[in-house]
């Protein structure tokens, strides 16, 4: 289960004068889930107004409604983990999406499998978050006890030209459990809890 206070303390790190990302990219998808553009480029090097609109697509997916639209799921353990998304995925949150090709991959698995009936958007994320230490009776200390790294994604129908919706579909990896990295598990958002996308889902964690 995810505990609500966990995924509200990150939400607090995604306001512009207190911004946990260092870098965004993207593709924009057609129905068929096709490429149809991509970008890479430094968080810092948004517009004020792109900053703004960016970070509330990010902050959708950990405020979504913890274990209704977000929900936990485990990667398989031993060898069967390196079938599915585990690996890409933890060789993007080291390098920070900077590697485009991997990133390719990443949007190519969610293009043959996310279903959709107009064209979308694939947005993804690379927070820090220096975790603080908590006393027991929930006073902040000083210091810290880790730094979280990690990665978001949003996919979003597009409303306008290159211009993203709510989104629908997600995930925050690795999860963040007892505010702490859980790299086992990951935790994905589906707006609506009756209909989620199972293919992608199952595609994510076992390949």
């Amino acid at each position: 289960m995810i505990n609500r206070e966990d995924m509200l303390e990150l939400t607090r790190r995604m306001t512009p004068s207190r911004n946990c990302f260092s870098r965004i990219a993207g593709a924009y998808m057609d129905e068929e889930g096709y490429e149809d553009g991509t970008f890479n480029i430094h968080f810092g090097k948004l517009s004020a107004a792109e900053t703004k609109r960016n970070l509330e697509i990010a902050k959708a997916i950990p405020f979504s409604r913890t274990n209704e639209q977000l929900k936990e799921y485990s990667f398989p353990e031993g060898a069967a983990r390196q079938r599915g998304m585990w690996p890409i995925l933890t060789a993007l949150k080291q390098n920070r999406l900077k590697d485009d090709a991997l990133l390719s991959i990443v949007y190519q698995v969610i293009g043959e499998n996310y279903h959709s009936s107009k064209p979308y958007s694939i947005f993804m994320f690379s927070g820090s978050y220096d975790v603080p230490v908590k006393a027991a009776d929930g006073e902040w200390l000083e210091g810290s006890e880790e730094v979280y790294d990690f990665l978001i994604c949003a996919v979003s129908p597009l409303v306008g030209e290159y211009e993203p919706g709510n989104p629908e579909f997600g995930f925050l990896f690795p999860a963040f459990s007892d505010r702490s990295s859980d790299d086992c598990r990951i935790d994905i958002f589906s707006a609506d809890p009756k209909n989620i996308q199972k293919e992608t889902i199952d595609k994510i964690l076992n390949g």
